[in-house]
């Protein structure tokens, strides 16, 4: 099963949440929309795994729930501020600037966790930010936006909400069986966000042409469904920094993805980009051993995971604020 393999779901969740960029395209409508929409279509299908989800493992602590709701609403703001980063930068600096989060979350995991980032993951890491910045098509003269400075706060607004989202939802579902239970809760809670941002300061509808709603379905039942269920189950047995390393797979996949629907063929150095980020997440993912956690008899029992356990493989001591 994948629970038992959480590098390889969150692969294939990474895989999964690329085809977001090419599927908002083509919806073609409002920032807000896009992302209030991508979360409540996605929403009966959650709510419906996690009723069949509670019958087998019982209900979860409210605490839990609302620490997983809390991870929802950054992950709204972070989906609203990345299509501004976008409309005011260009795709390729918003794109760098948008996967900064992985600093964001190796720093947080360090001084909150404990999580100390392994040398293979210090080797890697500028080799993937320097091949997420060819990917971005900077390097070749890529297209760039007139709002610099309000771009900029979009794109670090960006990073530090997904980084947010990340470290709360990782030790949310951390020392329990749920996957869809606190993913039906952060989708619920990026849907009210986007909603109340498009409301706010625009950009949200309610109509909108039929195929534009078949994309935004397709995209809330490929990314927000089985991408989020894939990362979700991967997060609590994956440390910090490695799973927010191989979300950055996300701009490469994309990379192939728009040139495969829209025709938007990269360049030599846009490839050049994407096999270093490839290459960088396998050299860091295979420094490290990741190994279904052990639990004893009571823990197994509880569904918690031991207290202080830093072992590859494990999510560490949970945060109280999220727990």
């Amino acid at each position: 099963m994948l629970t038992r393999q959480p590098m390889l779901a969150a692969i294939l969740g990474a895989a999964c949440i690329s085809s977001s960029a090419v599927l908002v395209t083509l919806a073609h409508t409002g920032v807000a929309t896009v992302a209030f929409f991508r979360c409540a279509l996605a929403l009966p299908a959650l709510i419906a795994l996690t009723l069949l989800e509670r019958r087998r493992h019982g209900s979860r602590a409210r605490s839990a729930r609302l620490g997983a709701v809390t991870a929802g609403l950054l992950l709204g703001v972070d989906l609203v501020l990345w299509n501004h980063a976008i409309a005011d930068l260009g795709a390729g600096v918003a794109t760098v600037l948008g996967n900064l989060q992985v600093l964001f979350v190796a720093a947080a995991a360090w001084a909150v966790l404990g999580e100390r980032p392994r040398r293979g993951f210090l080797v890697a890491l500028p080799v993937v930010l320097a091949g997420v910045v060819l990917v971005s098509g900077l390097a070749d003269g890529g297209g760039h936006g007139t709002h610099a400075v309000a771009g900029i706060v979009f794109g670090l607004g960006t990073s530090l909400s997904y980084a947010g989202f990340l470290m709360i939802l990782r030790q949310t579902a951390s020392g329990t069986a749920h996957v869809a239970g606190p993913l039906a809760d952060a989708t619920a809670g990026s849907a009210l966000s986007a909603l109340l941002l498009g409301l706010a300061f625009g950009g949200f509808s309610l109509t909108m042409p039929w195929a534009s709603f078949g994309w935004l379905l397709l995209l809330a039942t490929s990314s927000q469904t089985i991408g989020w269920l894939l990362i979700t189950s991967s997060l609590p047995r994956l440390p910090a920094a490695i799973s927010s390393l191989l979300l950055l797979l996300q701009p490469a996949v994309a990379l192939g993805l728009a040139a495969l629907v829209l025709g938007q063929d990269p360049t030599l150095l846009q490839v050049a980009g994407a096999v270093l980020v490839c290459g960088g997440v396998l050299a860091a993912s295979g420094a490290i051993s990741i190994r279904p956690r052990r639990r004893s008899a009571p823990d197994e029992a509880a569904g918690a995971a031991p207290a202080g356990d830093l072992t590859p493989g494990t999510a560490g001591p949970a945060l109280a604020s999220a727990d």
